[in-house]
């Protein structure tokens, strides 16, 4: 049996045979109604109804608790396999943005985040990355507007299923999503980078990178990743990245109390900026604390001033609040290690 959110129309068609409308039909009632119920699929005949639920399944995930804030629901599910992911549905102004995850922990290593306490247990499958987006539109009537590749994982470790899903995401024939709303966060793989930047589905995805250090020191004292992906290669990768016209790449910078966070660290970053004037913005995220951390988010003045040193050398730059601190549902808190203690 074949995980139907794994496929795509032309996998769908091979299977009809002679009949590839019906495999149009599916995907209509899939995707555009969220109906996965083969019997109210009222235009195909009776009897492939009946032959449909041998041939494709749907549900993966098993929905084990939800946890809200006034900002964002998260969700932890159990794999089939026994492990679990979380996904948070965030609340902004005029629409919803859904933050996936992509992988089962994440073998980066990064200090700061929680996620790396567990290491990598496995990577997701296509269908397990969709099902999140269907799993929590139905259970919410949501239809989240944005999705972002920013949950447990390093979504470019897991390159081919996180394509296959971002294709699903964006096609006409499944969720219809716009590829302007689709986001790819990474801490910097630059081989995988240069792979994005080659593959015409991916590279018309927002491609955000993690870099929460102005210098290759500090940078690969909270990022290991950094031994072998350097500051300056990989800024050399992100130079030679081809964005279309008003699109920018992403810098995300995460502030950390009297670790990176004074202005000479904003002034140090500014000539990597600085050589591609208006390539890139800059995303300040004040450190979300968790439980065990050393790590403390900076005060409200410090950030303003490190953000006063990138706008004065006119960076774009906005500082991201993350949403569901809470509920341990923002940036960098999210583990496969469930806790029962936050559920009330």
């Amino acid at each position: 049996m074949k995980h139907f959110f794994s496929l795509t129309r032309e996998e769908l068609r091979k299977d009809f045979n002679k009949e590839p409308y019906r495999a149009d039909q599916l995907l209509n009632w899939v995707y555009k109604h969220f109906q996965t119920d083969f019997e109210k699929m009222s235009n195909l005949p009776k009897g492939l109804r009946q032959e449909l639920s041998s041939m494709y399944s749907f549900w993966s995930l098993e929905l084990i608790t939800t946890l809200k804030a006034e900002d964002a629901i998260k969700f932890l599910f159990k794999t089939k396999d026994g492990l679990k992911i979380e996904s948070v549905l965030i609340f902004e102004k005029d629409h919803t943005t859904l933050c996936v995850s992509s992988q089962v922990g994440c073998a980066i290593g990064c200090r700061f985040c929680a996620t790396a306490k567990d290491g990598l247990l496995r990577n997701l499958q296509p269908h397990e990355i969709v099902e999140q987006y269907m799993q929590v539109s139905i259970l919410t009537g949501e239809r989240a507007r944005n999705v972002v590749f920013m949950g447990m994982g390093e979504p470019l470790a897991n390159y081919e299923s996180v394509r296959k899903a971002a294709q699903i995401l964006v096609s006409s024939w499944g969720l219809d999503l716009s590829k302007r709303r689709i986001s790819i966060s990474t801490s910097g793989l630059i081989a995988q980078i240069k792979k994005m930047s080659n593959d015409p589905l991916m590279r018309d995805l927002n491609l955000a990178v993690s870099i929460n250090a102005p210098n290759q020191s500090l940078r690969l004292n909270l990022m290991p990743i950094s031994q072998t992906n350097t500051l300056n290669d990989l800024f050399q990768a992100l130079y030679d990245y081809p964005l279309s016209k008003g699109r920018r790449i992403m810098l995300e910078y995460v502030l950390i109390s009297g670790l990176n966070d004074s202005p000479k660290h904003a002034l140090e970053l500014l000539p990597y900026i600085l050589k591609k004037p208006g390539k890139f913005k800059v995303n300040l995220i004040p450190y979300n604390e968790e439980p065990g951390s050393n790590f403390k988010r900076p005060p409200m003045e410090r950030i303003l001033a490190f953000q006063e040193v990138l706008t004065s050398h006119h960076v774009m730059t906005h500082i991201r609040f993350s949403k569901g601190k809470d509920i341990l549902g923002a940036c960098g808190q999210l583990r496969s290690a469930y806790n029962p203690s936050l559920c009330g």
